[in-house]
């Protein structure tokens, strides 16, 4: 099997990064702009049944050459839990400032990080609990409990990025055995079924608008994650890391210009945190010859 070459064009890789940041930023003021007017659960489904459209033609093959043994069983636990992410975010998402949601999502990888020690035998150093208490002390910024008012928007999105960091596991468990393209559309393909009877149970008549918007809600995300995986392939996680900052700020400018959000300080300053915890662990982790990864 041919080789490709390591990653090693960083401005290509933050460019891609960048992109893949901004899609994302679009993903969430979309979703914003839909407000409450539909249920999460709807909402969520909807979005999904467009990005069934896209993985569709997939399907004939994946049925054809079938799964390894156990892989069916970690992608319906996987469809499970990140059908519980979602539903949250985007409950989270009509209740809270873009930039508030941005900021507890960047809790995602520092969850992956201590789970990754506990359930998949990692190890805990002490640079990734320095790292930890760092996200901890960013997050605790961003919330300022006691101080500012706690929804249950923003219990909504800390439950949201802890359902997307077990998916996240299961996903690296998966990785090891089934191609990454098939984990994508599988997770689209199942996610789509546990939405499905929450949805129906609270179904509403859907606009025109409603169902483009979430038609591209699914179209930016599949491009985000598209170029977030081009940004992997060519640079290494400590560089592109720290651009994710960048979504923070994206965040904070679009719901000051079109929803009328304050654009908050501190929110700014403990995402700061929490991102650079990440990339501080990233880049004393990253490997020193990295593995070349298969052509496929």
């Amino acid at each position: 099997m041919a080789m490709t070459k390591a990653p090693g064009r960083p401005l290509e890789g933050i460019l891609w990064m960048l992109a893949s940041g901004l899609a994302f930023v679009g993903v969430n003021t979309v979703v914003r702009a839909l407000g409450t007017n539909l249920p999460a659960a709807q909402s969520a489904f909807v979005r999904y049944a467009f990005g069934v459209l896209f993985f569709l033609p997939m399907l004939p093959g994946l049925l054809r050459a079938g799964l390894p043994t156990g892989a069916l069983r970690l992608l319906a636990w996987r469809g499970v839990v990140h059908s519980a992410a979602v539903l949250f975010w985007f409950f989270a998402m009509a209740r809270i400032p873009l930039a508030h949601i941005t900021a507890i999502g960047y809790l995602s990888p520092v969850i992956l990080l201590v789970a990754g020690a506990v359930l998949l035998g990692e190890g805990l150093t002490s640079r990734r609990v320095l790292a930890v208490g760092l996200a901890l002390c960013g997050a605790l910024i961003v919330l300022r409990p006691g101080l500012e008012p706690v929804g249950i928007g923003h219990l909504g999105q800390i439950a949201a990025a802890s359902c997307f960091a077990a998916s996240y596991l299961f996903a690296k468990k998966l990785s090891g055995f089934v191609p990454a393209s098939v984990v994508v559309a599988m997770l689209t393909f199942t996610v789509s079924i546990g939405l499905a009877p929450l949805a129906l149970l609270q179904w509403q008549p859907i606009s025109a608008l409603q169902a483009a918007g979430l038609a591209l809600v699914a179209l930016l995300a599949t491009l985000g994650h598209y170029m977030m995986s081009r940004a992997f392939s060519l640079a290494p996680l400590a560089v592109t890391q720290p651009v994710t900052f960048l979504n923070l700020v994206w965040a904070a400018l679009l719901g000051s210009l079109f929803f009328g959000e304050p654009v908050d300080i501190w929110v700014l300053i403990g995402g700061g945190l929490i991102i650079g915890a990440i990339s501080w662990v990233s880049w004393h982790e990253r490997p020193k010859t990295p593995a070349p990864a298969p052509e496929v």
